[in-house]
């Protein structure tokens, strides 16, 4: 995991609190569920010790995503985002040109997404279509149901 991940610091304050849960509660926990089964007898037939040990590896791949993650994190500071053109955590004003439905989205890194509260990924199509747009540009962005055009109307923080 080489990208950079950018996040605003509650976002990595949180990322380092769930890490820090897996490893100091999850992990002793897991460890502790192998070693019940495994007392149980037989393990070429102990389906409690093969969930157990499933269970451990899934827990320890999440742990070394989110070490990678927090790694390449680069924190961002809301205070000194340029709003004369689209670029992460902007909140972006839009015109569907076909609707002319208008949209507002938060420009975030994946970890933050949810577009329920409005947030794009940087990496979706429409997030990376948006980069470095001005006020008044239109934009084509190739979704899988087709081509959507969009007007950027406002730029904010």
């Amino acid at each position: 995991m080489s990208a950079t991940n950018y996040v605003k610091k509650d976002t990595f304050e949180k990322m380092k609190e769930e890490l820090h849960l897996m490893k100091s509660v999850d992990r002793p926990a897991a460890s502790k569920a192998i070693a019940e089964a495994r007392e149980k007898g037989d393990l070429k037939e102990n389906a409690e010790y093969d969930a157990a040990k499933e269970a451990q590896g899934m827990l320890e791949a999440k742990i070394k995503y989110l070490e990678g993650v927090i790694a390449t994190a680069r924190i961002l500071d809301e205070t000194n985002i340029d709003t004369s053109k689209v670029s992460i955590l902007t909140k972006v004003s839009l015109t569907n040109m076909g609707t002319k439905k208008k949209v507002t989205y938060q420009i975030v890194s994946e970890k933050e997404a949810d577009l329920k509260l409005g947030k794009i990924s940087v990496t979706s199509p429409i997030g990376k279509s948006l980069l470095g747009k001005v006020i008044g540009d239109v934009v084509d962005v190739i979704v899988p149901a087709g081509t959507l055009k969009f007007k950027v109307e406002d730029i904010t923080i």
